[in-house]
């Protein structure tokens, strides 16, 4: 799960251990995954540019606990991605990989759009906050230089000024040379913005998850059941000893530019890994329940009408997919398919960005 603490009007965004089940809780029932059918009906128009065909159908969403892993923490599917639930979702178009550096450049030329990273926070919205804290900026992760506890974040994030997507580490940082990296530093309405100027949209939270699927059914991962089967990396992840240590086993250690792993079954890129993706539902942790409670299969859901994140009320939250490079079994492996995080919605990160869709 992600956890925010505002820090200068800025939440940082950083994974979390599952929690223990209180004393007498009862777990949440968990269905069995279903065939996935997919409609058969095609777009009558050409693909558009960098973007795939999303057939749409009924499937099963959500996660169960990984067989064959016994108990640890990062490798169980959080209780908010359960139970297991039937949806349909319409076909539509798909971005084949996260909105990269240039892609957002050129919006950013258009439009003379200003990212809330790179805009001052103010006092009347913050007025706890310190004067001399109200400065642009963005969560960074900053890994320690020695092992540390896994039950502080602050462990290994910090509030970077004049971090933001031209500078993603902060200021002395750059994108020169990465412009087919993805675009990180955004926030939910950072990544609205793009959106409508590119006449697209943000996916919900079911159409992700089928995309990302690729086909297959109730698999672990968009590529099957099993992480690497000692063969190359499938996807851009956390290797080494969490937080201090990433060994970048998997040729890149932190982000990677777009494309570097193969795709999964619909020809999607980085479905699991390298960076988290905002889709355009709000999260609440009971909103698998209350679906699955009606006993009928959920069309096309938009997500539950507002957020309520009970660890940090008061917060708005939308929900991330996908994991990011920072994922790993140590303590947060949210690369499987099925399961959520979150974020506050003025929130970027260096591992946080997202893709568009469109409507046949």
């Amino acid at each position: 799960m992600f956890a925010g603490a505002a820090t200068a009007g800025v939440v940082i965004v950083a994974a979390t251990a599952l929690r223990s089940k209180p004393a007498g809780e009862q777990p949440i029932t968990t269905q069995q995954f279903l065939l996935t059918v997919e409609n058969k009906n095609r777009p009558a128009r050409p693909a558009p540019d960098g973007m795939v065909w999303i057939p749409g159908g009924e499937f099963s969403m959500g996660a169960q606990a990984p067989p064959h892993m016994g108990d640890t923490i990062g490798m169980q599917a959080t209780e908010d991605s359960r139970p297991v639930h039937r949806v349909y979702v319409d076909g539509f178009w798909m971005d084949s990989t996260e909105v990269t550096n240039e892609q957002f450049a050129a919006f950013v030329k258009a439009t003379g759009y200003v990212t809330l990273a790179e805009r001052t926070p103010r006092a009347e919205d913050l007025p706890t906050v310190a004067p001399e804290n109200l400065v642009a900026g963005s969560a960074v992760f900053s890994p320690p230089s020695h092992p540390v506890p896994l039950d502080d974040n602050f462990q290994w994030w910090a509030y970077a000024k004049g971090a933001s997507w031209r500078h993603p580490l902060g200021p002395k940082s750059s994108i020169t040379g990465k412009e087919r990296f993805p675009v990180v530093q955004v926030a939910y309405e950072d990544a609205l913005a793009y959106s409508k100027w590119a006449g697209k949209r943000l996916p919900t939270e079911a159409e992700w998850e089928f995309a990302a699927r690729g086909g297959l059914t109730g698999k672990v991962y968009p590529w099957g059941d099993e992480f690497a089967e000692g063969g190359p990396w499938p996807a851009n992840t956390y290797q080494g000893h969490f937080p201090d240590h990433d060994t970048g086993a998997d040729h890149f250690p932190g982000v990677a530019p777009v494309a570097q792993f193969p795709p999964n079954g619909y020809g999607l890129y980085d479905m699991a890994g390298n960076v988290w993706e905002w889709v355009s539902d709000w999260y609440r942790p009971d909103y698998y329940a209350e679906l699955a409670a009606t006993g009928s299969v959920a069309r096309n859901p938009q997500g539950p009408a507002d957020s309520f994140d009970p660890s940090h009320p008061g917060e708005p939250m939308r929900v991330h997919r996908g994991g990011s490079f920072l994922c790993t079994d140590q303590y947060c492996s949210r690369y499987m398919v099925g399961t959520r995080g979150k974020g506050e919605v003025t929130t970027g990160a260096n591992h946080l960005g997202f893709r568009c869709v469109t409507p046949r």
